[in-house]
């Protein structure tokens, strides 16, 4: 079977982009606004242009294969940004950020957002001493019976009740 079925896809996705909404250029397929000099990079179609099924068909199989074994680094980490883009480690984290926002949705790219925004230093933070008061025991709370509501029982001793003194006196 080969990629041939994965070719007759692209050709496919090709002939659909004839039938699309006009980009804001007036053109319906990106390579089109290519050729007049606006949009991606002629390079970069070149680029496009020359890849073969088969180089698509094993790229995604290596992909896939480092994405079952966990094998690559996260989605838009500094260590992923580093790869080149024909690396099949940079598709595995793409399809696993992927899979996590099919999977959790917009949660997932929040979660992303802050795991991946600058923090302030440590030095910033509280210092020893402020720490330090704020690890130190804190007085009990006194319990008190408030008006117009039933008895509290005290913990630790079954049977004794704290009622409020202003209903006792009425």
């Amino acid at each position: 079977m080969g990629a041939w079925p994965i070719v007759a896809q692209l050709k496919r996705r090709r002939e659909a982009a004839g039938r699309c909404e006009p980009l804001d250029c007036g053109h319906r397929d990106p390579l089109d606004c290519v050729r007049e000099g606006h949009g991606p990079s002629p390079e970069l179609v070149e680029l496009a242009e020359h890849i073969q099924a088969d180089d698509c068909v094993a790229l995604w199989a290596e992909a896939k294969s480092l994405f079952y074994a966990k094998d690559f680094p996260a989605y838009a980490s500094e260590e992923w940004r580093e790869l080149h883009p024909d690396d099949p480690r940079r598709l595995a984290g793409a399809l696993d950020a992927a899979e996590m926002w099919r999977k959790y949705g917009d949660d997932v790219t929040q979660w992303l957002r802050d795991a991946f925004a600058p923090r302030p230093p440590l030095s910033s933070g509280r210092s020893q001493a402020e720490l330090d008061q704020a690890a130190k025991p804190k007085p009990a709370h006194q319990l008190q019976a408030t008006p117009g509501w039933p008895p509290i029982a005290v913990p630790g001793r079954p049977g004794r009740y704290l009622r409020c003194q202003m209903q006792e006196a009425a």
